[in-house]
Formats: structure tokens, C-alpha cells, sequence
């Protein structure tokens, strides 16, 4: 059967919503170029949750992909693949790994968790306060980016002086116009700040998910605990999605109330929650685009007739998934905060489901609820068109949303 040439998926991300509509042309799952790499993307849904949930796929490259070895040392990427954690994990494995960190983010925790995340918000809402009227305030920057990070830290217990370099480090763990060697250097420098946050915390611990998971290492004796690799790699997991998803739904979240304002007026008038904002946002606009990368276990048989073979590589394309007309009809580009059918696939599906979807759930809409109830009268500094997407393949949102709270009073102006 005619294989057609691979699509290129571009790293820089700048035209996503084209890129969807091109890849769910091209049939269910379809031969795509991640930076040299071929891969088949999966753009249905359906055929993506039956993949999601089933024995055929594993996120294992070491156990499930022949050229893991040779991919790890020169794909700018690899970092995603070669980690030792519930993200790389399969069969026994996984279920061994998403045990022991499950506790932490259970229903109880997470409402425990509300009053702090509410307090954090206010702050930084107070702060967004003493921008001058009609002054532009980066709300990526001001709101979107600290708000995770702080919550992340305190679930954490990571201390103040190392935040700033966790959000550095792993800002270029999402950025897929690195260099191997650039890709390279940032993994190294993320192992040794995770390995000084493990020191940190088994010389001092706490009440945090560091101090219990170090526990969890140092005193399992069955064999049924943490190695070092899987303790310091899930460490890795837990900040690096616990930050860099939430700062996009955020972003993101605002953006499409601010570029649809009938929606904001249904929310206002009560005929949407913040939670339904939330959830089309992470529907119309998952933080995560593309998530690399699943193997085939055994042959796979598409619906078209083509075959995925063993061993090659898969590409979850969540973002043109979420907005397949097959799934949400003719208007799935469409922003709508009422709509009827919520499903998408922003946290994933199965047995890989994201632990921590409650608590990014709960933070964007406590930072919304209280965003737009001090600034009624916010919006966008610059047209909508002019905002630049973060340059990865991967995540999804802007390099700024540049906003002006409050327009500027002119003296002597009655209106009408």
C-alpha cells in the first residue's frame, strides 16, 4: 500500500491549528518527522483511546523499541523517552511506580490543598493590583508562570532558592528548537538540581511529596520500592508537569475568554462555571500538543489498511485529537464554554491518565475566578494575532500575554 512521505512536524510550533487539520487529512494515523525522527501520529481519538488503554502500545522505549539506544544519543528530545518513571513505564512496572505516588494526590490532599492555592492567588492578584491603570502587565509572567511554580514547590518542598532554576531548566525541556548538545547539557544540569533537591530534603525533610517518596526509597527492602534513577526521575515527572501544563492552561484560558468575549458574558451571567471554561480550554487548547513517545508492542492494523509494525515509534497528537469533527462535530475549532460534550484528551487516557488533574483543575480556576472578578474590564494589550507561541512542538501557549488591567481615566472625561 502507498506510504506517503513522512509529515514534518514543525518544532516551532507556529502554526498548530494548520498543522492539525493537515495531519487529520492525511487518514487516522499517519507518518510524521519529530526533529529526524519518524513516528506515526495518531489524530483520531478513537482509535487514539482504544491505543491509550489497550497491551498494544508501551511508553517502555528500552523494552519495546530497537533503535532506543541510537535514538537517545542523537534525538534532542531523548530525554523524554530515557527517563525511568511512570511516564516510561509499562505493564508491572508502571502499576509498581504510579502505587506509590497515587497517595499524594488524592481527593482529600487536593481539597487540603484549596485554601493555599486560593491564598497564593490573592497574593498574586494583589501584586497585579499595583500595575497603573492603562500600564501592560505580562500575565504569563505575572500570574500563569508563579502560580504553578509556587504550588508546585510547596507540594514539593522545594525550597525558595531553587525554584528560579527548576523554571529554567525545564522551560528547555519543552523547547524543541534545542540543539542535541544544548538538549544534552539542560538534561545534565536538571539532574544535578533534582539530585540537590533529593539531598536537601533527606537532610532536612518534611511534609512534602520529596521528603515522602525519599522515605519510600530508603526504606523499602523488597525490592518493591524506588531505584535511585526512578526516585530522582519521578521527582523530574512530577515538577516538570505539575509546572509547565498548568502555565498554559492558564495562559490559554485567558486568551479565549479575552478573544471571546460572549463567552465571558455567559460565565458572568451565570450560564457557565469557571470549571467549564476550564475544561473547553483544555479541550480547544491542551497544554500539551504532541507527547512523545509510545512503541508498538505488536503489529497494529489502522483503519485504512496501513500497519503500525512492531517497534516503531508512536506520537499521541493530542491537540488535533481534541478537535476532531468526528468527536465534537463541524464547530470542534470553536471555543464554546457550553458545550455539551466535554471529553478531550488533555491529560491523557488510561492507564497513563495525569495523578495531578484534579489539582491543575483546581488552580486554573481559583486563578481565573479571581482574575476577572478584580479586573472586569481586562483585555488584551495587542491583537490577538501578534502573541508568539512558546517554540516547542510539544507544549502550548504564548511566549507572553501581554494584558492592561484597568483602561487608563482620563480627567475630565463624563463619557457618552
Amino acid at each position: 500500500m502507498y506510504q506517503p512521505s513522512p509529515f514534518v512536524i514543525d518544532p516551532t510550533g507556529a502554526d498548530r491549528h494548520a498543522e492539525y487539520r493537515a495531519l487529520r487529512a492525511r487518514g487516522p494515523a499517519t507518518p510524521v518527522d519529530v526533529l529526524g525522527l519518524r513516528v506515526w501520529a495518531v489524530t483520531d481519538p478513537a482509535l487514539l483511546k482504544t491505543m491509550l488503554t489497550g497491551p498494544d502500545v508501551s511508553k517502555d522505549g528500552r523494552a519495546h523499541y530497537p533503535d532506543f539506544d541510537r535514538t537517545t544519543r542523537t534525538w534532542p528530545l531523548a530525554l523524554w523517552i530515557e527517563v525511568r518513571s511512570m511516564l516510561t513505564a509499562y505493564g508491572a512496572d508502571h502499576r509498581r511506580l504510579r502505587r506509590m505516588v497515587a497517595p499524594a494526590f488524592g481527593a482529600r490532599r487536593i481539597a487540603r490543598l484549596k485554601p493555599i492555592i486560593r491564598s497564593m492567588v490573592e497574593e498574586l492578584i494583589d501584586e497585579l493590583a499595583e500595575v497603573p491603570a492603562g500600564e501592560v502587565a505580562d500575565l504569563r509572567e505575572r500570574l500563569a508562570y508563579p502560580l504553578p511554580i509556587a504550588v508546585v514547590g510547596h507540594l514539593m518542598g522545594v525550597p525558595q532558592d531553587q525554584r528560579d532554576d527548576f523554571r529554567q531548566i525545564v522551560d528547555r525541556v519543552f523547547d524543541s528548537t534545542l540543539t542535541p548538545e544544548e538538549a544534552q547539557a539542560n538534561a545534565v544540569r536538571l539532574f544535578e538540581t533534582t539530585d540537590r533537591l533529593i539531598a536537601t530534603k533527606r537532610a532536612d525533610p518534611g511534609d512534602d511529596l520529596t521528603s515522602f517518596l525519599i522515605a519510600a526509597r530508603d526504606e523499602e527492602s523488597d525490592g518493591a520500592g524506588f531505584t535511585d534513577d526512578e526516585l530522582r526521575d519521578t521527582l523530574i515527572l512530577m515538577i516538570n508537569a505539575g509546572y509547565e501544563t498548568t502555565v498554559n492552561v492558564i495562559d490559554q484560558a485567558v486568551f479565549a475568554l479575552l478573544t471571546s468575549p460572549d463567552q465571558l458574558k455567559l460565565v458572568r451571567a451565570g450560564q457557565a462555571t469557571w470549571e467549564d471554561v476550564v475544561e473547553e480550554t483544555l479541550r480547544h487548547e491542551p497544554a500539551i500538543k504532541y507527547l512523545p513517545l509510545r512503541f508498538a508492542v505488536t503489529d497494529i492494523e489502522l483503519p485504512d489498511g496501513r500497519t503500525i509494525a512492531a517497534g516503531e515509534p508512536v506520537l499521541a497528537a493530542y491537540g488535533a485529537a481534541n478537535r476532531h469533527p468526528d468527536w465534537h462535530g463541524p464547530d470542534a475549532d470553536t471555543f464554546d464554554v457550553t458545550r455539551r460534550v466535554k471529553d478531550h484528551l488533555a491529560f491523557g487516557y488510561g492507564v497513563h491518565y495525569c495523578l495531578g488533574a484534579p489539582l491543575a483543575r483546581l488552580e486554573v480556576a481559583e486563578a481565573l475566578r479571581a482574575l476577572f472578578a478584580r479586573f472586569p474590564a481586562m483585555a488584551l494589550a495587542v491583537p490577538g494575532d501578534d502573541l508568539r507561541p512558546v517554540p516547542t512542538l510539544i507544549s502550548n501557549g504564548h511566549r507572553e500575554l501581554p494584558v492592561i488591567l484597568r483602561p487608563a481615566v482620563i480627567k475630565g472625561w463624563a463619557g457618552g
